[in-house]
């Protein structure tokens, strides 16, 4: 049995609330279970300097956990005058994944920043960074069409993540807090919405996999992955 009494291939309830803020191009508040991101677009009329006069666009993403979003307040990095190391992987992660839906042509010699900033952690926070990032990309994109500052749409494919892993010698879909702080095998994958993936992350966290262990998270991922896709088209309707 699990912690929280769900099945394996249960997720945790999946909430997207949309223009949560005033100014940003595009905003969400996602909740995936007790894991709450707030996550903002913003875009920028020029692009990168490494990519002046490629005609390409960028997408990029900054992450961030407030102080009180876990049990016992983190100092903030900024008064540590660094960012983390687990802080710089995960918003390349979720900048790169969010990439790999994007036409970066058709996007035009601008970029879209997209920050996700966690209220409330209760495990899996990058992924429902990536899943409530693209839907705050989204709306900036829809802006930009309805403006009629891109001629055609820039986003090819949704871009979701679920973690999975295995607890109590079982595969489990959307780890929780409890489950991922006792996890044999943890993962994280990132898929569009046609199933392809984008990135798998998995790691041993005190025992080894199978193969076929592999492909039974990989079976529950894309089936995650489908009802968090479900839910950005909802949020986005």
């Amino acid at each position: 049995m699990r912690p929280s009494g769900r099945i394996l291939n249960e997720m945790r309830p999946i909430s997207i609330e949309t223009g949560v803020t005033k100014h940003a191009e595009g905003s969400c508040l996602i909740k995936v279970g007790d894991t709450h991101v707030l996550c903002t677009a913003t875009i920028e009329e020029k692009p990168p300097s490494f990519l002046k006069g490629t005609g390409l666009g960028w997408v990029t993403a900054e992450y961030g956990m407030l102080p009180r979003a876990t049990n016992s307040r983190n100092r903030r990095e900024a008064a540590a005058g660094k960012q983390s190391g687990r802080t710089q992987e995960i918003q390349r992660l979720i900048g790169r994944s969010l990439r790999a839906g994007v036409d970066r042509v058709a996007l035009g010699e601008r970029q879209i920043v997209i920050d996700c900033d966690v209220i409330q952690a209760d495990g899996g926070t990058r992924c429902a960074s990536i899943t409530g990032g693209w839907v705050a990309l989204r709306l900036a994109v829809n802006k930009l069409m309805k403006a009629g500052l891109v001629t055609s749409d820039p986003l090819i494919d949704h871009v979701a993540a679920v973690s999975c892993g295995i607890y109590a010698g079982q595969p489990v879909c959307d780890l929780d807090y409890a489950e991922d702080s006792e996890a044999g095998v943890d993962g994280n994958f990132i898929l569009t919405g046609r199933g392809k993936l984008i990135e798998v992350q998995m790691s041993a966290e005190g025992a080894t996999f199978s193969r076929d262990q592999m492909n039974q998270l990989l079976d529950l991922a894309e089936a995650g992955v489908a009802q968090l896709v479900a839910a950005q088209k909802a949020a986005v309707a």
